[in-house]
């Protein structure tokens, strides 16, 4: 039964909690009605087995709750860990971006500043050789 899920709470297979109760029950049902008692003293025994059983099936119920609770504040804890480290590398990208733009903008100028100065040099020897 390679798919059956577990318990959460002590590992078991969800199907064998279910067995497990049965079986508690049967054993109490078998064992009463063996021993050597009077019928009302039987029926008295048989309701505080399932009275037993309702009890012990209501503590694991609240075990799996508590358990389940416990997941979850750390799956909480664990998103707001990943959440801010995503952040946190968001702003470190977004700063390293900007740096590269700024400093993009500063080589576009410079740049700009050689493209005209050659502009106005050729200019110049073009007046020069134009005029001789």
């Amino acid at each position: 039964m390679a798919d059956e899920k577990e318990c959460g709470v002590c590992g078991a297979g969800v199907r064998g909690l279910g067995w497990f109760l049965a079986g508690l029950g049967l054993g109490a049902v078998v064992g009463v009605l063996y021993a050597p008692k009077a019928g009302k003293e039987t029926r008295e025994d048989l309701l505080n087995c399932a009275c037993e059983a309702k009890d012990k099936a209501t503590d694991l119920i609240e075990e799996a709750k508590d358990k389940a609770n416990d997941l979850i504040e750390e799956g909480k804890k664990k998103a707001a860990e990943l959440v801010e480290k995503g952040q946190e590398f968001y702003e470190k990208g977004h700063s390293q971006w900007t740096q590269y733009v700024e400093k993009g903008k500063g080589l576009i100028s410079e740049q700009q500043a050689k493209v005209g100065a050659a502009v106005e040099a050729g200019k110049e020897a073009y007046v020069k050789t134009t005029a001789e």
